[in-house]
């Protein structure tokens, strides 16, 4: 398998799943778009044959029944050279999957809320160093989990510090999530139904009365930090999260698709989500109560897992990453924003152990704001590409150097998905990518 360095570095991310279903009456994929730049470019080119590759293994998870549906996007330079789509986007009558299909993304919600707070960060309404308490006043007197005494009370101590902006946007602040059961600090996030909260201040108040799990600045443990840099932007912009997302994100980008919740005049377009049925493993639409994404059935705009959008919507945010913050001429971030963004801020020693969907030991790699960092070239990831995944399977990887970037969309929880789609769409993309004559 082909690798680049320098210029040609190849590899990626494909931090979470592949999804959408194999259907007969889905629509046969498009052909890719012009797969050679022009000479003047001077930038490495795909092969169709390797592109065809790409999109035959995407769709193979489908046939097989791994997925139900799957929507890839490959982008380079503002260039579509792959755009698939294979499988159903209802179980009920056999919806295909289509461009407008309307995804559960997650915690691909992150990078979006990231790059929102980042631009007020560029207008000075705060620097990274910042204590959290600067801006939420409830954070004052948290206290960090030192485990249990012989009664299995916990032992809790006072923080040493508060965290910072930084260590909220790089996990590192010390706070819970809620994952993890038989954990006293998760344990209480479920208790005080953290994720029911009516709206962002309640979210925060419950919140400031669970322990941290870690001091700040510490280690890298998946957390709520994005939900609180949500609530971050509510409070310096004056606006809802969603409001300042809308303006400031999706209307210069046009992301006309991604929101909280889904109209009621675009709810055909939403797919299912699947799981294994516990008895026979085969793929059925899990009913999800409460995730519905129904306006009124919106708690607080939750900043780290709370938004739907389509895979177009996804690709022009990834796209505008990776041109350096700019797409079609609309600015939303300065090119050393975006540089600073993909930069490792953990600690000496600490890398990550999640990749945006489940606990993964093998993980690897640093984490930036709100993106996870290669650090090394692999068999598959390049360093510097940055990127994330969303528990439902969606994935996206962003490489700098190449402008390329990357998103896949599936919908399917449970142990049935294999995450390997991840890495062998970006082994595919690398495998294609030619060296400019």
């Amino acid at each position: 398998m082909k690798r680049f360095n320098g210029q040609f570095m190849g590899g990626v991310l494909a931090f979470a799943g592949v999804v959408l279903g194999a259907c007969a009456n889905a629509p046969a994929p498009r052909e890719p778009a012009a797969l050679t730049a022009p000479a003047a470019e001077a930038r490495p080119a795909f092969s169709a044959e390797g592109i065809a590759a790409l999109e035959a293994r995407m769709a193979s998870y489908v046939d097989g029944g791994t997925v139900k549906g799957i929507a890839t996007r490959l982008i380079q330079d503002g260039e579509i050279i792959s755009d698939f789509r294979h499988g159903i986007r209802r179980q009920a009558d056999g919806a295909p999957v289509e461009d407008d299909t309307i995804w559960r993304i997650y915690s691909m919600s992150k990078p979006i809320t990231g790059a929102a707070l980042m631009i007020l960060w560029e207008e000075g309404k705060f620097q990274l160093d910042d204590p959290i308490t600067s801006y939420f006043p409830e954070f004052e007197g948290l206290q960090v989990f030192k485990g249990q005494d012989e009664a299995g009370n916990p032992i809790l101590a006072p923080v040493s510090r508060p965290p910072t902006v930084q260590e909220l946007m790089s996990h590192t602040a010390g706070f819970g999530y809620g994952l993890a059961p038989g954990n006293y600090v998760d344990d209480r996030f479920r208790e005080l139904e953290v994720f029911q909260s009516p709206d962002a201040d309640e979210m925060i108040r419950r919140v400031a009365t669970i322990p941290l799990k870690h001091e700040p600045g510490v280690t890298w443990d998946y957390s709520i930090s994005v939900d609180i840099q949500g609530a971050l932007i509510e409070r310096l912009s004056g606006q809802t999260l969603g409001e300042f997302l809308q303006a400031r994100v999706f209307a210069p980008l046009g992301m006309t698709d991604t929101a909280f919740f889904v109209p009621d005049e675009k709810y055909d377009r939403f797919s299912d989500v699947w799981g294994p049925n516990p008895e026979t493993g085969e793929l059925v639409p899990l009913p999800m109560p409460g995730f519905q994404y129904r306006k009124d059935t919106i708690a607080f705009e939750g900043g780290g897992h709370g938004l739907v959008g389509t895979l177009g919507d996804y690709a022009r945010f990834t796209d505008m990453l990776a041109k350096g913050g700019t797409l079609d001429g609309v600015q939303v971030l300065k090119p050393e924003t975006v540089q600073l963004m993909a930069t490792n801020f953990l600690p000496e020693g600490v890398f990550i152990g999640h990749n945006g969907t489940t606990t993964d030991p093998n993980a690897g790699g640093g984490f930036g704001l709100d993106f996870a960092v290669i650090l090394n070239d692999g068999e598959a990831y390049p360093k510097g590409a940055f990127m994330w995944g969303g528990a439902a399977g969606t994935w996206f990887w962003v490489d700098p150097v190449n402008k390329i970037s990357f998103v896949g969309m599936i919908q399917v929880f449970g142990g049935s998905l294999d995450r390997s789609m991840r890495t062998e769409s970006a082994e595919l993309v690398y495998d294609a990518l030619q060296e400019t004559k």
